[in-house]
């Protein structure tokens, strides 16, 4: 089992940054994918939108919508998995979720509230 905690979501006004954390405990040695998705009020209905993630070998892969804005890191495989959100917009509120994979199995952390406004 795997336990993901996100943290660092909030309120900001356009055009400022935020940075999210999520932190991982349990078995995670067999981990091969970590992501960001979000989920906009009103989405309820749809699927969570990937936003951002990164492979355990360091492939990374980005929304259209957040390239050249957001970035997702990691220092090392015990450490958090970040994202790094510049130039925020409105349309980038949402409920932001971390999301990990291994072979057999997705986990989900319980989300951090994004919101963007003036």
């Amino acid at each position: 089992q795997v336990q993901l905690v996100e943290s660092g979501g909030g309120l900001v006004q356009p055009g400022g940054s935020l940075r999210l954390s999520c932190t991982a405990s349990g078995s995670i040695f067999k981990i091969g994918f970590m992501g960001w998705y979000r989920q906009a009020p009103g989405n309820l209905g749809k699927q969570r939108e990937l936003v951002a993630s990164v492979t355990i070998g360091g492939i990374t892969n980005y929304a259209d919508s957040v390239k050249g804005r957001f970035t997702i890191s990691r220092d090392n495989a015990k450490s958090p998995v970040y994202l790094q959100m510049n130039s925020l917009k409105p349309e980038d509120t949402a409920v932001y979720y971390c999301n990990f994979r291994d072979p057999a199995t997705s986990y989900w952390g319980q989300g951090t509230q994004v919101t963007v406004s003036s």
